[in-house]
């Protein structure tokens, strides 16, 4: 279960040089109610702790609010059809709509049946929401974590180009830039040139996660090494290894490209590529876990080749066909914990989980948000190096301190 925000330290770039471009105001779509109101707490308490702007001789009309939601409903009818109201003004405001297109445990009734929203019926409200504001917000930016329709970013024969239409539909309507974290394929932004895209990766708060879950972790290449499940995945895996400073390994999927199921050629098998990984604990780094047969089927293959404890970390546990396989794994051992962050829904049979880890990214979202609102540049935000490098070194301090108190205990 998610804690309550206790912690408010002000971000290091609390001390803004520039005014905000608009009244900030956060829309949550159905499914995204908790996370926003996280993201608000954050905000409220360091715009009130903020001294540049309670000294600023100019004062800026709703820059100190006790909330920067805004109330939008997207009422249902009978029928199944749906319409979005906004209960206040947007004129003038720059907006920040939240979005997660993948939960499945927002319902309406459609008929009288109880029926689970899809990604679909998420994307529907987007537009209605966008359309009730009505063009009178200074600048829209969508907080869209997991892409709606991000897996289908590529044509293969005769095939729809369903990402890339729904950006360019919702820019031409008048949304300015989109956010999103670990993009299946961040080449999708050429969809939309003109437009802000931000492929944001939660690698800090994953790092710090995973030091949190299992304090007796070391990232000495002698003892650690990231994986690739894939080939596809291969930039994201090489930024992780980089940063950590670890050896690097990939799986590629052989596939019977003779037959279709599910949308998709079967895997045949997986193959490793990469150094021996006998004793080490390995990080298995990927952007979502779908079914997770895969990504459990190569957890097994690297227990098989010596692996020790195997994390996975990705960005969207989706766990689309439920959770016992993970239980079984984790009851045999072949996963030591897997880390997801809370961008997407989490069923609350998941978070009991004793192998499930959440990585909470309210924080981070809301220091985008609040530094997106005052014009000023995200860069530092978007390449956390300097923060890993001193979590690292901290813990890096604290493992040694922790095994030379244990030589003392030995003497």
């Amino acid at each position: 279960m998610l804690t309550e925000v206790t912690a408010f330290e002000l971000p290091e770039s609390s001390e803004y040089t520039t005014f905000p471009v608009g009244k900030l105001g956060i829309i949550a779509l159905p499914g995204c109610e908790e996370l926003a109101e996280r993201i608000d707490k954050y905000i409220v308490r360091w715009r009130a702790e903020n001294e540049t702007m309670k000294n600023s001789p100019i004062k800026i009309d709703g820059y100190n609010k006790d909330s920067y939601i805004i109330d939008a409903k997207c009422a249902r009818f009978g029928s199944g059809e749906g319409k979005a109201v906004i209960n206040g003004t947007v004129r003038g405001y720059d907006i920040f709509i939240l979005m997660d297109a993948f939960n499945y445990g927002v319902t309406y009734k459609m008929y009288g049946m109880e029926v689970p929203m899809s990604p679909d019926d998420h994307f529907a409200n987007l537009k209605r929401v966008i359309s009730a504001i009505g063009g009178k917000a200074h600048r829209i930016t969508v907080v869209m974590p997991m892409l709606y329709e991000g897996r289908q970013h590529k044509r293969s024969s005769r095939e729809s180009l369903d990402c890339a239409m729904a950006l360019k539909e919702i820019t031409r309507m008048g949304v300015d830039s989109v956010i999103t974290f670990d993009a299946h394929d961040p080449r999708v932004q050429n969809s939309i040139p003109l437009n802000g895209f931000e492929n944001v990766s939660p690698i800090y708060q994953m790092i710090k996660a995973l030091i949190k879950t299992s304090p007796d972790i070391s990232f000495d290449p002698s003892n650690m090494m990231v994986v690739s499940p894939d080939e596809g995945g291969m930039g994201r895996a090489i930024h992780y290894a980089t940063v950590l400073g670890v050896e690097l390994g990939m799986f590629y999927k052989r596939r019977d490209y003779t037959r279709i199921v599910d949308g998709r050629n079967p895997i045949l098998a997986h193959e490793f590529l990469g150094t021996n990984i006998e004793g080490k604990d390995v990080i298995v780094v990927d952007d979502m876990i779908s079914s997770g047969e895969s990504m459990l089927e190569v957890a097994a293959k690297l227990k098989g080749l010596g692996a020790n404890r195997i994390y996975v970390c990705t960005c969207f546990g989706l766990f689309c066909n439920g959770l016992d396989i993970f239980d079984e794994a984790f009851k045999n051992g072949v996963i030591e914990r897997i880390l997801t962050t809370n961008l997407v829904y989490r069923s609350p049979e998941l978070k009991e989980r004793k192998w499930y880890t959440e990585v909470d990214m309210a924080k981070y979202i809301a220091l985008l948000i609040d530094t997106i609102n005052h014009d000023m540049s995200i860069s530092g935000l978007l390449d956390p190096m300097d923060k890993i490098q001193k979590l690292l070194d901290k813990h890096t301090e604290n493992l040694s301190k922790t095994s030379g108190a244990q030589m003392e205990i030995k003497i």
